[in-house]
């Protein structure tokens, strides 16, 4: 069985549009490119029609990817989060000792983007703050082997 994918409104959403894009504009551009470079001649040592071919490739691969992850995904009803603890679709403020406050959206693995504040719930800091509450501390066993821990500062809902 297939592994759920949680995601928020926004998330599916952004995934469904990439999805339609790609089926209906960006296969049809492919399409194009690769009758163009085809008018072209000798296939054999065409990289233009090589490149476009590549690239479809990639875009078959990638629907293919979308439509399997669509078909698992669970979209989280805001309405029914708490911030009591931790979850999936919270935004919560951390500190390490000594160091400066920390701001993060908790989002699923699809929605990951930890340079713009967004940590999957995978990742080892959003998997150990899972189910934490003000307050309570987060050991968070980073790929290095070094554990490091975090206090959980505010629990509120997502920004997003």
């Amino acid at each position: 069985m297939a592994q759920e994918i949680v995601m928020s409104a926004a998330g599916l959403k952004a995934m469904q549009e990439e999805l339609e894009y790609l089926k209906t504009v960006r296969r049809k551009e492919l399409a194009e490119e690769i009758k163009e470079a085809r008018s072209h001649g000798d296939l054999s040592e065409n990289s233009e029609y090589d490149e476009a071919k590549n690239t479809q490739g990639l875009v078959e691969n990638r629907i293919t990817e979308l439509e399997q992850l669509l078909k698992n995904v669970r979209v989280i009803d805001e309405s029914e989060l708490s911030v009591d603890s931790v979850s999936v679709g919270t935004h919560v403020t951390i500190q390490m000792e000594g160091d400066e406050p920390e701001e993060y959206d908790l989002v699923g693995r699809t929605e990951a983007d930890p340079l713009n504040g967004k940590i999957s719930d995978e990742s080892p800091v959003g998997h150990a703050l899972l189910g934490k509450a003000v307050g309570e501390e987060a050991d968070v066993l980073l790929p290095s082997g070094h554990t490091v821990v975090y206090k959980v500062l505010a629990i509120t809902h997502s920004k997003n």
